[in-house]
């Protein structure tokens, strides 16, 4: 994506930002650029991103709560100091760890490093993890003990295009991500796109008239289909046994798991038939089989459907262990990979924001790695922090005893996007200090002391690492209002108020620089990477050591353990489905609109995206709607113990009839995680999104929002 200035052609559009990039924001148009993985396509929301620079609602100024709850404007000079001091304070009173600190997965890459870096360094502080531990955490998890690295897709995105079978599960890519779906039209083309989806989305209907399959298992189900097609994989003699012997281990204690999971059974757990079962294993290794002749082979991708639970990475283990026992992964014809959800989801998690992390994908807790790192920073190892806590545990935290009593927040919204989000508000309300940096005042700002005023995506300079490892600049293509600032400035200065140790530069490309050195020898390897190479639009995927040219393809010599060998690991569904509608009751699954993104803080402001989706709907199958006297548009109550949401219902053929579905977007009493739990994968720190017990009923007034 690119911005244009008036009726300039793309070529003069580039130049004039790169020559003037003080262009009125208000001139500012987006236009397609070529590019291979969107080939200039982008989604709604690309295309009206530009509003979002010169929206009437945007924060132009620093902002302080006054004693009456009102917030009025001050200087940045006059913001600072205050949350210096109050940091300064709750740190000498209770400890750094009384310091916490929010991310986000939409901060470029070196916002994401200076994040984690200010907080272990000018804070000293360990509580820091991010919004990505809501999205990505259970596949990152799942790949790291499977494969040793953690990379979305571990080839380039448009190796799909000449896929014989493609295999999405949980993942509505035709509304979350459009132009991704001209990457499906060789699959679909040979009969072989395989959407599996409770709903009959968007995605699942590109199946639709010979081009593949639907299948539609019960929610919260996908660890069972899974363990339950790698058992007929095994059965049927479909295996690829030299690359299980040549590139794996484990395989002899997950053929022994996977073989209680024969199709009936597997059937009675899914509702999914026995006849689709074999008919999805048998086209699976078939592509594989084909891919390995003619290099037109079987992709397997996951997405947050079958991760956002407590039991995700086991799942997204299961899919890896599937994709194994065919001989997919680290071939040049086929593979497996994960979808990132959101902006920099990939580069989001290589560089220090999550709380056992430091840049470059290393573990905090690793000698050798707090050596290196503190070597770059200029500072001693042992006055770096240990582990944190994770997202959930560590909003969990906020105003207990010992707890987080000052808390940042950068790049997020958690009052919309945390699970079980009433008492996250609640939470929030006993802090001593609450800096929310956001360009609106989001459902978490309007509870701050302090709100800062930052840089939207055209006003900086940066990288971003996309879901295939490719890094990309992203350039100033217009100057930001005059009272807004970068985070990396913020930091800066933050930094030198508490007489922080280490260099904190306001310069992204000093920045990146830095990171690089920092990175040197980690998972996530970009130190020979610089802006003077990125600028030249030569494609770069990391790993990319000093000296090398990118890895575009990983694993095709071997995996990132010690040994080289990819890991199956054995998983046990410990969470079977209780029967559909006990006691009156639905099963929630959460997820995504075309129009609108993550917690809506911004596409909620954009008229056309709005008018086209002004509210949460609750999508319900006709035969539910009719037990429980629900009509179409007529207003419902969904509730668990957590929380209430009342919202319009959409009655739809689009969904199984023991689900329901609400988008996450929305505010105020129309939150989605009002209603989910806040229990957690026990590896990933995943919560469970997917898969809530809820209430319905009907409201007594028909039409009225009560």
């Amino acid at each position: 994506m690119k911005l244009s200035l008036g009726e300039t052609t793309p070529a003069e559009a580039d130049a004039a930002a790169s020559a003037s990039p003080a262009a009125p924001a208000a001139s500012l148009t987006v236009a397609g650029r070529a590019f291979p993985t969107n080939r200039g396509g982008l989604c709604k929301k690309g295309w009206t991103a530009a509003e979002l620079l010169v929206s009437p609602d945007r924060i132009l100024e620093p902002m302080v709560r006054q004693n009456d709850g009102t917030f009025a404007a001050t200087s940045w000079s006059h913001a600072l100091d205050l949350v210096a001091a109050k940091l300064r304070v709750t740190r000498a009173e209770y400890g750094a760890d009384a310091v916490g600190v929010f991310g986000g997965g939409g901060l470029t890459n070196e916002k994401a490093y200076q994040l984690g870096k200010f907080t272990r360094v000018a804070l000293g502080s360990s509580r820091i993890d991010y919004n990505g531990r809501f999205c990505m955490s259970s596949a990152a998890a799942a790949g790291n003990r499977a494969f040793g690295l953690d990379r979305g897709l571990p080839f380039r995105v448009d190796e799909l295009d000449t896929a014989d079978t493609i295999l999405i599960l949980g993942s509505n890519v035709a509304q979350t991500m459009p132009p991704f779906i001209g990457h499906l039209e060789g699959a679909r083309a040979a009969g072989g796109l395989v959407v599996i989806d409770p709903r009959r989305t968007a995605t699942a209907r590109l199946t639709d008239d010979g081009a593949g399959m639907h299948v539609q298992p019960t929610p919260g189900s996908d660890l069972v289909l899974l363990l339950g097609l790698t058992h007929i994989v095994i059965v049927e003699k479909l295996v690829d046994r030299g690359y299980l012997a040549n590139r794996t281990t484990g395989f002899d204690a997950v053929r022994r798991c996977v073989s209680r999971w024969w199709p009936t059974r597997v059937q009675e757990q899914t509702g999914v038939p026995v006849w689709q079962l074999r008919q999805l294993a048998r086209r699976l290794a078939a592509g594989a089989a084909r891919g390995a002749a003619t290099g037109s082979g079987t992709y397997i991708l996951t997405g947050r459907g079958v991760e956002q639970h407590a039991d995700g990475t086991d799942t997204a283990t299961a899919a890896i262990n599937l994709s194994l026992v065919l001989g997919l992964v680290g071939t040049t014809h086929s593979g497996y990979g994960t979808l990132t959800g959101q902006g920099n989801g990939q580069g989001g998690r290589e560089h220090g924001q999550k709380c056992d992390q430091l840049p470059g994908y290393r573990k905090i807790n690793d000698p050798v790695a707090r050596t290196h790192v503190a070597g770059v920073w200029g500072v001693d190892p042992d006055s770096l922090p240990g582990v944190g806590l994770p997202a959930v545990e560590l909003l969990g935290a906020l105003g207990e005893p010992g707890g987080i009593r000052c808390l940042l927040v950068h790049g997020s919204n958690i009052v919309v996007s945390a699970p079980n989000a009433d008492q996250v508000r609640a939470a929030l309300k006993t802090l001593d200090f609450l800096v929310v940096a956001d360009f609106f005042f989001s459902d978490t700002a309007v509870l701050a002391d302090v709100v800062l005023p930052v840089t939207q995506w055209a006003e900086e300079e940066g990288t971003m690492t996309s879901l295939e490892g490719r890094v990309i600049r992203r350039r100033l293509a217009v100057n930001a209002p005059e009272g807004v600032r970068s985070e990396l400035w913020i930091w800066q200065e933050l930094a030198r108020r508490l007489d922080s140790a280490g260099t904190f530069s306001s310069q992204a490309s000093e920045v990146f620089d830095e990171l690089c050195r920092a990175s040197k020898g980690g998972l996530a390897d970009y130190s020979g990477l610089s802006y003077a190479l990125l600028d030249t639009e030569e494609p770069v995927f990391w790993p990319y050591p000093v000296g090398s040219t990118g890895t575009p393809r990983l694993f095709l010599d071997r995996f990132a353990h010690p040994d080289g060998l990819a890991r199956l690991v054995v998983v046990e569904a410990r969470r079977l489905g209780a029967p559909a509608q006990v006691g009156g009751t639905l099963t929630l699954i959460t997820g995504r609109l075309l129009e609108h993104y993550q917690s809506g803080t911004q596409t909620r402001r954009v008229r056309e995206l709005s008018d086209a989706q002004p509210e949460a709907r609750l999508q319900l199958h006709p035969a539910t709607a009719e037990q429980f006297g629900i009509s179409d548009e007529a207003w419902v109550e969904v509730s668990t113990d957590r929380g209430t949401v009342r919202c319009r219902a959409q009655v739809s053929t689009d969904i199984r009839f023991d689900t329901v579905f609400l988008p996450f977007h929305f505010s105020d009493d129309q939150r989605a995680n009002l209603l989910t739990d806040d229990e957690t994968d026990p590896v990933s720190g995943m919560p469970e999104f997917k898969k809530t017990t809820v209430r319905v009923r009907a409201l007594v007034k028909a039409g009225a929002h009560v």
